[in-house]
């Protein structure tokens, strides 16, 4: 069975994503990773969140994905020192020098080499080998059959890992600079703005207006990328030798890794059958852009789109706080709710997922009723009659 590696921007996203059927996490701490403005996790957070998943069969991996300048390895002795201390599964790294300084420093450390060092042809995969880390996370830009053929030139103590996920790049697996040249913040240091997402203008050098750029068949956002989704071609990356599939999304919501975590999960777990409609539908119900299975296939018009702007169809209302017992539940809320309303349950269990209920009573904080649940993250009971658990999320 192939592992399902899920992110965690914060600790919240971490028990969300073990809750809903996660293998194993990726997390950063506040230095080294390639999500400085995500939560990420203190020294405490991340030593709590290791003995939680290792007391569940779970495993957690530490970024240290950035591209380092030689500033960067101030500190990096002790970090990598305490992240061996607390039984880390592995690090992701990127950057050769900092692979090398992980070895020497913290040899106990196993290594994953992450998407950002471009591993694209069966030589580098070697190379990388050779210096005996764990596991390859490949570069988004192959196909099926290049990967296949990759795997088939690696001993097999070496794991390969592939996005299946999430939001994809415009540049070589993540190597952008759009960012650094028009904020000044460092992409390659984890502060990336997303600039290829936003709207351009042209204009031409004799005139002083703009002009926006005419929509034709291929869109007028000529850097913005699709979503990746592969929940259809599981099977695929199994048959030809996958070790772990990624979903991106460390600046997501706990909603958003929900939602996809339980879909990935319930699929998975099917195979060799193919995911129902329903889990397919599943995938609209998170905040996305268009998708596409960008270059595993010869798809045209693969990776960029003409919008923006991401939608989902449902919205996140509730988090349960505890069981259900006694035909209700505390639940804590996250957007407005009132009585009449009907929610759907989001739950890894089979009996419960997405099961519709009425709200007919709500009980605030206080013990009043009330008609509606509309302070957020106030803490109130509502009728259920299906055994939900701590951790489900009703949605609307």
């Amino acid at each position: 069975m192939m592992e399902l590696l899920a992110p965690a921007g914060n600790f919240e996203k971490f028990l969300t994503a073990l809750h809903f059927g996660a293998d194993a996490v990726y997390l950063a701490g506040n230095r080294f990773g390639l999500r400085a403005y995500a939560g990420n996790f203190t020294d405490d957070e991340m030593k709590k969140a290791v003995e939680i998943a290792h007391e569940k069969g779970k495993k957690v991996y530490v970024t240290l994905n950035i591209i380092a300048k030689d500033e960067d390895f101030v500190g990096m002795e002790e970090y990598l020192k305490f992240l061996e201390s607390i039984h880390i599964d592995a690090v992701i790294v990127a950057d050769i020098g900092v692979m090398e300084f992980v070895r020497k420093t913290a040899p106990k450390l196993d290594i994953h080499i992450s998407t950002q060092a471009n591993i694209i042809n069966s030589h580098t995969a070697k190379f990388f080998a050779d210096l005996g880390v764990k596991r390859l996370i490949l570069a988004r830009e192959l196909s099926l059959k290049e990967i296949q053929k990759l795997r088939e030139n690696l001993p097999k103590s070496v794991q390969i890992e592939v996005f299946v996920h999430g939001a994809m790049c415009m540049a070589y697996s993540g190597r952008c600079l759009l960012s650094n040249y028009l904020t000044g913040r460092d992409s390659n240091h984890g502060e990336c703005v997303q600039a290829c997402r936003w709207k351009y203008f042209v204009r031409e050098v004799s005139r002083d207006d703009e002009l926006e750029v005419e929509e034709d068949e291929k869109g007028s956002y000529i850097f913005n990328s699709k979503d990746l989704n592969m929940l259809s071609h599981l099977k695929e990356l199994a048959d030809i030798g996958v070790d772990s599939i990624k979903i991106e999304g460390r600046m997501k919501s706990a909603y958003y890794v929900a939602t996809v975590v339980n879909a990935y999960r319930m699929a998975l777990d099917i195979l060799p059958n193919k995911p129902t409609k329903t889990l397919e539908d599943e995938l609209l119900k998170a905040s996305h852009r268009r998708y596409t299975t960008g270059f595993y296939f010869d798809e045209e018009n693969r990776q960029f789109q003409e919008d923006s702007m991401p939608v989902q169809e449902s919205e996140f209302m509730a988090i349960a706080v505890e069981d259900a017992q006694n035909g209700s539940v505390k639940v804590e809320m996250r957007n407005k709710f009132s009585l009449g309303d009907t929610l759907e349950i989001l739950s890894p269990k089979t009996d419960c997922f997405n099961k519709k209920v009425e709200i007919k009573k709500i009980i605030s904080s206080t013990g009043e009723e009330v008609d509606s649940a509309k302070k957020v993250q106030e803490v109130v009971e509502i009728n259920m009659e299906y055994p939900i658990l701590k951790g489900d999320i009703l949605r609307k």
